[in-house]
């Protein structure tokens, strides 16, 4: 069985696959003071509930964006594990062409999102990811990641606000009744919800001008199930991309590295 492990900056989201099917995926907090020891106890207490015992687990994938965090959840996996875990870089097999000035200025998600994306889909494509950044991601038809767009999370937004301003709540991210807010919290979840979803449209009605053709947009990340209905654009919800995109990095990487006879 493989562990796959996305390192973000609010949330570390992880899974086990049996060859190609995921078993369970889970979110923990994002949490720069706990040690690896720490981590281990809830990895391992988690997966065993799920009838995963650690011996069953072969492999390791590691994808993140926060490099402090990377050397504790990889000596995480060393000793609650016991093996040494793959870790995701710009020189991959993501079976693209990197059309960006600096290549290793890119997140890893972004880069493993649009490889798994691309690998299942094989057109133009617009991958949202709603974490902590939202971000959109361009990848042609013929397999070249041309860049795309960076904007504040939705949660990042809605805690800058809160933190900002004397008076305005911290509210729940959900979609409210209707776009006209009759009272503080709906007008704020009004703003965010539909003002995300509407930034979502026009950034991706205007790279479809820019590159000449429609595309199909896929949106991941942990509010994708909120926003990805408000949207006019979006076409699916998947998940686990990101998971997905681990479980097929982890192949690619292994296939190349393992010799020919």
């Amino acid at each position: 069985m493989l562990l796959t492990i996305d390192i973000g900056n609010t949330q570390i989201v992880f899974g086990v696959f049996d060859g190609h099917a995921l078993r369970n995926s889970w979110r923990l907090s994002t949490d720069h003071t706990k040690t690896a020891d720490e981590y281990g106890i809830v990895f391992s207490s988690l997966t065993r509930e799920s009838g995963i015992p650690a011996g069953d687990i072969r492999g390791t994938i590691i994808s993140s964006v926060v490099p402090p965090l990377t050397p504790t959840i990889e000596s995480m996996v060393e000793t609650f594990f016991h093996h040494a875990p793959l870790i995701v870089s710009s020189d991959f097999p993501f079976g693209l062409t990197l059309e960006y000035a600096n290549p290793q200025e890119i997140g890893t998600d972004r880069l493993v999102n649009a490889a798994a994306a691309f690998a299942y889909y094989r057109t133009n494509l617009i991958i949202v990811d709603f974490g902590t950044a939202t971000t959109l991601c361009t990848v042609t038809k013929d397999g070249r990641y041309l860049g795309g767009a960076i904007a504040p999370g939705v949660k990042s937004a809605a805690d800058a606000l809160h933190s900002h301003t004397a008076k305005l709540p911290n509210v729940e991210l959900t979609r409210p009744k209707s776009v006209i807010g009759t009272d503080t919290t709906s007008s704020i979840q009004s703003g965010l919800m539909f003002g995300y979803a509407g930034l979502v449209d026009e950034l991706v009605t205007r790279i479809e001008q820019e590159i000449g053709h429609s595309t199909k947009v896929v949106a991941t990340g942990g509010l994708a199930s909120i926003l990805a209905p408000i949207s006019r654009t979006i076409h699916e919800i998947r998940p686990t991309l990101t998971l997905e995109g681990l479980e097929l990095l982890y192949r690619r990487k292994n296939d190349q590295e393992t010799p020919s006879k």
